[in-house]
């Protein structure tokens, strides 16, 4: 990579796609590398300039829809480019368009590609979130102005109505999709979240549809919906102790499993009670879960470049192995991939490939 970044990785058909920066750090740059080889395939490059806290690579993780793959940088700069080529499709100054503050971390939030429309959330004063045409680029709605969380948004279909769910600076909400009406709103009690760890929607498995949402300031909260699919205000259970402020974390389930100081395991059927909690200093600080569903195991990409793998076993947690990829201070900030036991990681400055063994009866 030609400067560290700390944005996801994305990959499909024979491609890692991630962003980082050039030597001068005044420009973004993303690179298609060859997921068997990492030779790279293409890059793209532009002018993106200003100054981030955690520096000023982009945040957002590059989207792959078919031929196209859509770039987000910390700056605002929205790009379509082609799969194959990387060549430019079509392009926005988001940032600029629509007016966007200047922030501590920059625009974080990935577009979710939904229905033709690709939301992006440029959170300035000519709007808070937008739609473009994924085609052309071109806006079909946008919201009234606002400043921006720094979460991804996750579709629902609830009440007969597909939403889109996520935060602003200030709330939770939920969006019509077409049109971008706001649907309904939830201030949390106490202010200042940073509103980054992705909520999680649990469809109606007998118990109604349910919102999972955690932040900083507010821990973690579970919401059922009204039949109209506007959101009931008053959750249906807390627990204040997992309150990650970056972390998002996974579902298997009828249980949720988060990170702050020590993994935690939650009961979704018991208002959140705790089912266990697995301590170790790896867990004290940042780290990315992945869930594995028939199995009930979890991995774990902590910030210290280690790989934990766990295994939920009812009442607790029992650790079954350990990698430690880097001990020179090197940082593991950004989600990995897992793609046909290819697993991807970027370690500080570096981009990796482990490949797992195929699992034997």
């Amino acid at each position: 990579m030609p400067s560290g970044g700390i944005g996801g990785l994305a990959v499909a058909q024979g491609l890692v796609i991630a962003g980082s920066r050039n030597a001068t750090d005044r420009f973004d740059i993303f690179v298609a590398l060859d997921a068997e080889t990492g030779v790279k395939r293409w890059q793209v490059t532009y002018l993106a300039e200003g100054k981030l806290d955690y520096g000023n690579s982009p945040r957002a993780t590059p989207l792959i829809a078919g031929d196209h793959v859509f770039l987000f940088g910390a700056f605002g700069d929205l790009r379509c480019v082609s799969f194959e080529t990387g060549r430019l499709i079509w392009e926005r100054r988001l940032g600029k368009e629509y007016e966007s503050p200047r922030l501590e971390w920059g625009l974080t939030v990935t577009p979710l590609l939904i229905d033709g429309l690709l939301i992006a959330q440029p959170g300035g004063s000519r709007g808070c979130l937008v739609a473009l045409d994924a085609e052309t680029g071109e806006e079909v709605w946008k919201t009234t102005p606002g400043k921006p969380g720094h979460g991804a948004f996750i579709p629902a279909d609830i009440g007969g109505r597909r939403q889109l769910i996520g935060h602003d600076a200030k709330s939770l909400g939920g969006w019509d999709v077409k049109t971008g009406e706001r649907l309904w709103t939830v201030v949390p009690p106490v202010a200042g979240d940073f509103q980054v760890p992705t909520p999680i929607f649990i469809q109606d498995d007998g118990h109604g549809p349910r919102l999972f949402v955690t932040t900083e300031n507010n821990g973690s909260r579970l919401y059922g919906f009204r039949a109209n699919g506007t959101i009931n205000a008053e959750p249906l259970g807390t627990f204040s102790r997992l309150a990650p402020n970056t972390h998002s974390p996974v579902q298997l389930g009828d249980r949720i499993y988060g990170i702050h100081n020590g993994l935690h395991c939650l009961k979704l059927d018991e208002g959140l009670s705790p089912a266990w909690r697995f301590r170790d200093r790896a867990f004290v600080k940042y780290g990315s879960l992945l869930g594995m569903r028939s199995s009930k195991r979890l991995l774990a990409t902590m910030l210290d470049c280690q790989l934990i793998l766990l295994e939920d076993q009812g009442d607790s947690a029992k650790e079954l192995d350990r990698l430690i990829l880097r001990d020179d201070g090197t940082e593991m900030l950004s989600h990995p991939a897992l793609v046909d036991l290819h697993f991807y990681l970027r370690l500080g400055r570096s981009i990796a490939c482990l490949k797992f063994a195929r699992p034997t009866d």
